[in-house]
């Protein structure tokens, strides 16, 4: 399927894929409150998040759910890609529900994917990265790819 987008609403995909992250961080550092006192740092270290997978770039869930013709490798690029969206969703949910967030912070970073079919998520996604260079790509975690191709394609308004 192809897209009019006007020339002037036309943004780089990893413009747009730094816009989500960059959301996401925004949103989850507003609900972090300030540490009362300077922690050790062996505790700072055994909080931090846990290392990003670099197996699990973009580039290689693009390998993956290029290969249409091979079932395994289809059904690794929907499990993946329903597992990146479905985890997203479950941490918007429990930040709303656990945060107090600023009116219509929580539709802002939420995914609108009613009847929405995996496979045309898929081919936005490959399309999407299409458009980024190779290296762009093997820098890119994956979550962070397929998210900001889900929120380019299915904004909430």
């Amino acid at each position: 399927m192809q897209r009019n987008v006007p020339p002037a609403a036309t943004r780089t995909v990893a413009t747009v894929l730094m816009a989500a992250a960059l959301g996401l961080a925004s949103l989850a550092n507003a609900q972090t409150p300030a540490p009362k006192a300077p922690q050790p740092l062996q505790q700072t270290l055994s909080q931090a998040a846990p290392p990003v997978d670099p197996t699990f770039s973009a580039y290689s869930l693009v390998q993956s759910c290029k290969q249409r013709n091979d079932n395994v490798a289809q059904a690794q690029c929907v499990g993946a890609i329903r597992g990146i969206i479905h985890g997203y969703q479950y941490g918007v949910l429990f930040l709303g529900q656990r945060g107090t967030l600023p009116a219509n912070e929580t539709q802002r970073v939420s995914l609108c994917l009613r009847d929405v079919p995996v496979s045309s998520i898929v081919d936005d996604f490959l399309a999407d990265a299409a458009q980024v260079d190779v290296e762009s790509l093997q820098h890119t975690p994956a979550e962070v790819a397929v998210l900001g191709s889900v929120h380019m394609h299915h904004p909430c308004t």
